[in-house]
């Protein structure tokens, strides 16, 4: 088994100030084989994250770095793990799973039904080929525990993130991993094939309310600027 954080948040998104080596760094400290960055609608993160790592073979072990990008779509948000290009924004959650498979990329619904962070309400039809049944920043659980119960149900892959915006939460949440040699390709293969269990904590609620906030203010200060489509 290998451990993945699937879905985690550098400087290059718009509510994250958190630089990329401290994401490596913290990943590297708990023993993690892999981390996927999913910055809001953008791959830059991603890209820049898997360069560093390159460039730096000693530094971070044998971390795998998968570009990924959260896509915000026009009923919430959709993980896209292996891009190297953004994708457009406000698609349905249908077209933006059919876009992403065109791009043989990995498309997972993200905290489905965490309304606070835009969940898109369902799975059935959305056309992704997994589910984030494991966010750590749903401290109720009952998102999570709801997630589950319909990705069971309709018998689709689950997966778990740590969602984190600072470093210290960086595998908060994530996914086990069955397979034998740690490649991205395998990754996906494992993921496409159910053989993944999500696990973790949950953010502590402190921490989940300072970032809402922050957020209410980042958006009042979109909107007063005209930016009324950012979500």
């Amino acid at each position: 088994m290998f451990k993945y954080d699937f879905h985690i948040h550098s400087k290059y998104s718009r509510d994250s100030q958190t630089p990329l080596k401290d994401i490596l760094r913290a990943a590297a400290d708990k023993n993690l084989n892999g981390i996927a960055i999913c910055d809001h609608d953008e791959v830059k993160g991603g890209l820049k994250a898997a360069e560093i790592v390159r460039e730096n073979p000693n530094k971070y072990g044998n971390l795998v770095v998968i570009p990924g990008t959260e896509v915000s779509t026009s009923k919430g948000h959709v993980l896209v793990l292996g891009v190297t290009e953004k994708i457009p924004s406000f698609m349905t959650p249908e077209e933006t799973t059919d876009y992403a498979r065109d791009l043989n990329a990995v498309s997972i619904i993200a905290h489905p039904f965490r309304k606070a962070a835009h969940g898109i309400g369902y799975l059935a039809g959305s056309g992704a080929d997994a589910a984030e049944t494991f966010n750590s920043k749903c401290i109720t659980n009952g998102s999570n525990k709801k997630a589950r119960a319909e990705a069971e149900r309709l018998g689709m892959p689950q997966v778990g993130g740590s969602d984190a915006h600072i470093a210290e939460l960086v595998g908060q949440g994530y996914t086990l991993v069955n397979i034998e040699v740690n490649t991205v390709e395998n990754v996906f293969d494992a993921i496409l094939r159910g053989k993944t269990v999500p696990a973790g904590e949950n953010t502590p609620k402190g921490i989940v309310i300072n970032q809402m906030k922050k957020n209410v203010v980042r958006r009042t200060h979109s909107l007063l600027k005209g930016k009324t489509h950012e979500l």
